[in-house]
């Protein structure tokens, strides 16, 4: 399906593209959702643009006004302390456009406060560059239904999306934006435990990823809970009740929780003055 109208040339328009929007743009050409030459980027760094010169042969462009006119939908993938601006800088080249920030902490009522477009938000992940993103999008005030169709389409191609309220969205950053954070470093500490109980450390690191693969796998395709799952390993007096017993101890999952609610008070806090 192209997304092509009129004699717009390119299907999406990035505003950056760094770490996540670099991610998004390695996922959408994977899929095959459009192809690399209907994606244009906005990026002013030489290192982000040779990475991505490097996987996608994306078009670039040094004028964000250049890109808000030529891209039909316009996803902003900046830092948060400089979207409003960005969009205050496109003025009326965005007037009419769909434009779907990634970023944190930034809201949808700033944004309208800044430019014309339809604006929506995304929170997104790393994993879209292999097309196993979590992704939840929010509504604006102007965005209509056929934007959401047109934002779900995008994200479905690099992953699973639902929609939230937008007071919802820091929340999501903190669970699936900042989420494979935490998981790698609950891999790393798998295969660090492998280690010191005599694995060579790079067999370690292969069977703790894929561990944590395959439970995340039988967790999506059984529809079991967590709970339900774990008793699936248990045997009472086993090894895995004693692993279990010192995570208790050492309030492993207590940790967890924690990462996750002190990531969502930092998105709120990431919010620009007015």
């Amino acid at each position: 399906m192209s997304l092509q109208t009129n004699d717009l040339r390119y299907r999406l328009g990035f505003i950056g593209g760094g770490k996540l929007a670099g991610s998004v743009m390695r996922g959408l050409v994977r899929a095959k959702f459009c192809l690399p030459g209907e994606i244009l980027v906005s990026e002013p760094n030489e290192a982000a643009r040779a990475a991505l010169r490097a996987e996608v042969a994306v078009g670039f462009t040094a004028e964000n006004a250049e890109l808000a006119e030529q891209a039909e939908v316009i996803l902003i993938g900046v830092k948060p302390g400089v979207v409003l601006g960005v969009i205050a800088e496109m003025g009326a080249a965005l007037e009419g456009k769909l434009v779907i920030s990634l970023a944190a902490g930034v809201g949808v009522a700033a944004m309208e406060g800044k430019g014309k477009a339809r604006f929506m938000r995304a929170m997104t992940n790393t994993p879209a560059a292999v097309c196993q993103a979590a992704t939840a999008v929010a509504r604006g005030s102007r965005s209509t239904a056929e934007d959401l169709a047109r934002a779900r389409e995008i994200f479905a191609a690099i992953g699973t999306v639902t929609e939230v309220d937008e007071g919802q969205i820091d929340a999501v950053t903190a669970l699936a934006g900042s989420g494979p954070a935490f998981v790698y470093t609950v891999i790393e500490a798998l295969a660090e435990g492998g280690t010191k109980c005599g694995l060579p450390a790079e067999v370690s690191l292969g069977l703790a990823t894929q561990t944590v693969r395959g439970a995340a796998q039988l967790a999506l395709e059984s529809k079991l809970s967590p709970e339900e799952l774990r008793r699936m390993v248990i045997t009472p007096g086993g090894t895995t009740a004693a692993g279990l017993a010192r995570m208790e101890e050492r309030q492993t999952a207590d940790g967890l929780s924690a990462a996750v609610e002190a990531a969502a008070a930092r998105a709120k806090e990431l919010l620009p003055p007015a």
